[in-house]
């Protein structure tokens, strides 16, 4: 095992594969406060489907971060909450949180210039494949 963060066996890639899904932080955050049931987190989170919360549950519990409780009631009744090893990564999703509320505008501007700087004045704005959505 190594702890160069750029090779395949390393345990900091891991990580990095586990936070670079968009949901899987964003989850985790809203499960910081205790268990909630699918439809609260959906309602806390906004803009992630059913299906997607479903996906980021079950990949979140297979990964040891989260634990579904089932309860033996009519309706039946799903809760989610953290584990002690998903309460661990609060901190780095917290530091990130706050490099991108301190830094997010530069990033914004930094894309911004490389997006003029692709598009001639003469062309039309470029379109995002697949839709008719002007890129900018």
């Amino acid at each position: 095992m190594t702890n160069d963060a750029f090779l395949a066996d390393c345990r900091a890639r891991l990580a990095f594969d586990l936070l670079s899904n968009t949901w899987n932080a964003v989850v985790l955050w809203a499960l910081r406060d205790g268990p909630s049931r699918p439809v609260e987190l959906r309602e806390r989170i906004g803009g992630i489907s059913s299906k997607v919360l479903t996906e980021t549950l079950r990949r979140l519990q297979f990964n040891g971060l989260i634990d579904r409780h089932a309860h033996p009631e009519t309706p039946a009744r799903v809760e989610y909450e953290l584990t002690p090893l998903g309460r661990t990564l609060l901190t780095p999703i917290d530091a990130v949180g706050a490099w991108a509320f301190e830094h997010g505008d530069e990033v914004m501007a930094a894309q911004e210039t490389a997006c003029a700087e692709e598009r001639p004045a003469s062309r039309s704005p470029r379109r995002l494949p697949g839709t008719g959505n002007a890129l900018m």
